[in-house]
């Protein structure tokens, strides 16, 4: 029976919920946001879908890893073809979402788009190009996470269960969209393990290879953060920005270094909050429950019993 049929055999009908009313005054909002917003009809769809860029990335966290994170069925005698088979039409499907992403930022404009398809092909390429690239990076993180806790027992338990390496493959994947112009694409891609693990790793921070982020619940990475090599964090801990610039109209200024940055070596303990644009200098710890507001020099050993006091002002927060 279908869903029609069941309320219709239950007595209810459109009529009862005034259905037409709402459909009608829903598509009244749609248009008033649309002309507030100068938007074109464009007959289809004009963002890119998270429902589209999370199965592309899942096939590529396969393509990476496709023993480990591929079918379950897999032989390492097909793992070529799988990995063949899978890239195309992932490749194929990211470049859609790419047209989209860019048509999109000339919405005010006029499209060209023989223009649009030859950037688009021109990112996914690239962006296909460092795959193997990543591969080596995340070998050295899924490695960084076992040699970091002796509760692991194998590079494939880090690899199935770690949240933080769930995160760290989705932030490396995104990355590489980031900086090659489709910053809504990354987003929705990092935005994918957020909700997954609870780790918010912007795609626009900077990280190292050798990150490991153990159990990983609460941790907050900041747009323009910079992370070196063989850097550890634990969960809860926020690199975060202290204070938010605003513009001559009032509003916020975008883009402004304002996360820390953290030189190679670093250990951060649970629940730390680092803030604004301040270094960590290569080799330090910074201890649990520790705020901080200022650098310290390379070396260091942070603990909230030798940090002083600070007042919270001038728009403080994270």
């Amino acid at each position: 029976m279908s869903a029609e049929e069941h309320f219709a055999g239950a007595g209810y009908t459109a009529a009862q919920w005034d259905l037409g009313a709402v459909v009608a005054e829903l598509r009244a909002a749609r248009t008033r946001w649309r002309a507030a917003q100068r938007r074109r009809e464009s007959g289809g769809r004009e963002l890119p879908s998270s429902e589209a860029l999370s199965a592309i990335a899942r096939s590529l966290c396969g393509v990476l890893f496709p023993m480990r994170l591929g079918p379950s069925d897999l032989r390492q005698e097909s793992e070529d073809f799988y990995v063949g088979h899978t890239l195309d039409a992932a490749l194929n499907a990211l470049l859609a979402q790419v047209r989209l992403e860019l048509r999109y930022a000339l919405r005010a404009g006029e499209p060209e788009h023989a223009l649009i398809e030859a950037q688009a092909v021109g990112i996914v390429r690239d962006f296909a190009a460092r795959l193997p690239v990543l591969r080596g990076i995340l070998d050295a993180d899924v490695l960084a996470a076992y040699q970091g806790d002796p509760a692991a027992r194998s590079v494939d338990e880090v690899l199935l269960c770690y949240p933080g390496i769930t995160a760290i493959i989705h932030y490396r994947l995104a990355h590489e969209l980031y900086v090659r112009g489709v910053p809504l694409i990354a987003r929705i891609v990092s935005e994918t393990a957020h909700s997954l693990t609870g780790i918010d790793i912007h795609p626009g921070a900077q990280i190292g290879a050798g990150f490991f982020i153990d159990h990983g619940t609460g941790v907050v990475i900041g747009e323009t953060a910079v992370i070196g090599e063989r850097v550890r964090i634990y969960q809860a801990v926020t690199l975060g920005a202290k204070r938010f610039p605003a513009g001559e109209d009032g509003s916020l200024q975008k883009g402004l270094p304002r996360h820390p940055v953290i030189e190679d070596d670093v250990v951060i303990y649970a629940g730390a909050t680092l803030l604004g644009r301040i270094t960590i200098g290569k080799g330090s710890t910074i201890g649990g429950n520790v705020w901080l507001t200022h650098s310290v020099d390379p070396g260091s050993h942070v603990s909230q019993a030798g940090v002083r006091s600070e007042s919270r002002g001038d728009g403080a927060g994270i």
